[in-house]
């Protein structure tokens, strides 16, 4: 039997003889991924386009080829600031919770819940958006919302217009992961993909330059009760909120007029812009000092092909919609019955599937729980925080912020380490972070609880990087975009619980905080019942 043939393979057979053939560096660097036009037409039934698929694999194969050069690592570096943006956010609304509170006098929870409706919204339009308007416009319109915004949210006037721009601005944000992931992973190689769990290390940055920030601005200037707190005695927070909201306009500079980011190929090759898709293709690869042998002949010969063979399969003619319409309707048939029940095709596809989804929504859950629940609780437990400083308070932040970034970078080396791989690490740093959890309920001191929380936060750290990394690697290819939706919305959705849950539950008690650790421990033990290990295999 012959070996299945690769569309990079096949437009070779059909391109002009005197096409280049790629140098033994080349093939040394090309990693290729082999599909057949069956395997093409089968995937029809889950929604998506088999010509795109095609072509999209053609594109894969030459980005495989060329390797990973300059062009890659200064995306890594770009990107990274969506990831920068990710974690940051949330970190900005918990920092300055206590001094709106003081100022405006509403229940805190308001702000954390349009914060995450805005996240969950965030995440479902620029996904679909960025196959309508092209990955460029919105990798770079995120940053520049969220910062716009959150300037606007520093002139606040009362709650419900800073609840309100808060929602706003995480619409922003909540699109920095779909869209940014994607253009990175649209651009590197296969045996690259690894570094998409290292990115998490602009994850710890955002928390600790948020941190940094936040110490003399919010320390120096906000008034604390049960003292009156008017505007001109509680600037910090304002101060705080321009300065995050011009360092994200910055970002959006760096993005836009420094690094000349091109438009993904994928994406132009599914508007029908194959010409063009080629030209970014040979750009990055002199940008790298490499070349690369696609052409268009290629993608035109892979299109002809399949057709002609559906052609004698149905009497069809198979040819690529590229309207702005089909576009859309590409990215939302990800969502199409057919793509879901993919996810659930064989038992051991459907156990893994509900397995991560489970894990993403309790994660989801248990971070804000233990947040929102854990300072509130050691105090009816008679812990001692001292004096209440701020700048121990702050202090204390920026010292697990800066725990956070090994943290990163170790999750990356252990995901590729033999008999532990993604699924060992994921399993032992979500346990113990459920175990520091737990032991951070006896800290009665501040210094105590800096303590438990520093291993909560660097365990935790190694834990998302992992996470972020591992679950587009266990989906299958075709439908990767419908599980990363699905486990997103299930983490946002269950997100939006946990300030709800603030707004009712008696802050006293102690079963949120059991609640969380208990949540951490189970996920943790779920992973080890993942079925598939990614290690050492190339995703598409």
């Amino acid at each position: 039997m012959s070996s299945p043939t690769s569309p990079m393979q096949l437009a070779r057979e059909h391109s002009a003889t005197s096409e280049k053939r790629p140098s033994s560096d080349d093939v040394e660097a090309k990693k290729t991924i082999t599909v057949d036009t069956h395997d093409v037409f089968d995937e029809e039934e889950g929604g998506v386009d088999p010509v795109y698929q095609a072509k999209a694999r053609l594109l894969n194969d030459a980005f495989q080829e060329i390797g990973m050069g300059k062009y890659q690592w200064y995306l890594f570096v770009v990107a990274g600031f969506g990831w920068f943006s990710d974690n940051l956010w949330p970190i900005v609304t918990g920092l300055i919770l206590d001094p709106v509170v003081n100022e405006f006098g509403f229940q805190g929870p308001f702000l954390k819940l349009g914060q995450n409706i805005g996240l969950l919204v965030g995440a479902a339009f620029w996904g679909v958006g960025s196959d309508v308007w092209g990955r460029k416009w919105c990798f770079n319109i995120t940053l520049f919302i969220t910062g716009i915004f959150a300037i606007a949210a520093g002139a606040s006037p009362n709650a419900v217009a800073l609840c309100s721009l808060a929602a706003v601005w995480s619409v922003g944000v909540g699109g920095n992961l779909p869209v940014d992931s994607a253009v990175f992973l649209e651009f590197i190689p296969a045996s690259h993909q690894w570094l998409l769990t290292v990115l998490s290390i602009w994850w710890a940055f955002g928390q600790l330059v948020g941190s940094l920030v936040a110490w003399p601005l919010i320390a120096d200037f906000s008034c604390a009760p049960p003292a009156a707190c008017p505007r001109s005695s509680n600037q910090g927070w304002r101060y705080f909120l321009y300065t995050m909201g011009g360092l994200m306009m910055l970002m959006f500079v760096l993005r836009f007029f420094v690094f000349h980011m091109y438009e993904s190929p994928k994406y132009l090759m599914g508007r029908g812009k194959d010409e063009e898709a080629v030209a970014i293709v040979h750009k990055v690869a002199r940008y790298n000092g490499r070349t690369s042998t696609l052409t268009v002949e290629m993608l035109r010969d892979v299109e002809r092909t399949l057709g002609g063979d559906k052609e004698g399969l149905d009497g069809g003619n198979l040819t690529l919609d590229t309207s702005a319409k089909a576009a859309a309707l590409r990215k939302l048939k990800t969502f199409s019955g057919g793509r879901v029940k993919s996810l659930f095709a064989t038992k051991k596809l459907a156990y893994s599937t509900t397995l991560l989804i489970i894990v993403w929504a309790f994660i989801g859950l248990a971070f804000p729980l233990y947040n929102g629940f854990v300072t509130f609780f050691l105090a009816t437990r008679g812990a001692d925080f001292g004096d209440g400083s701020v700048y121990i308070t702050y202090r204390n932040q920026v010292i697990l912020s800066v725990i956070g970034v090994p943290g990163a970078l170790l999750a990356g080396w252990m995901v590729e380490l033999p008999y532990l791989g993604r699924k060992g690490t994921l399993a032992i740093s979500t346990i113990i972070t459920g175990i520091f959890l737990f032991a951070s309920t006896t800290a009665r001191t501040s210094d105590a609880l800096l303590g438990w929380n520093c291993g909560y936060t660097f365990t935790s750290n190694v834990m998302y990087g992992v996470l972020y990394a591992v679950s587009p690697e266990l989906f299958p290819t075709k439908s990767r975009g419908t599980g990363n939706a699905i486990v997103a919305s299930a983490n946002r959705v269950f997100g939006i619980m946990a300030p709800i849950i603030a707004l009712y539950a008696d802050l006293s008690t102690p079963v949120p905080i059991y609640v969380s650790g208990a949540l951490f421990l189970l996920s943790g033990l779920i992973a080890l019942l993942l079925p598939f290990e990614p290690r050492g295999k190339a995703s598409l």
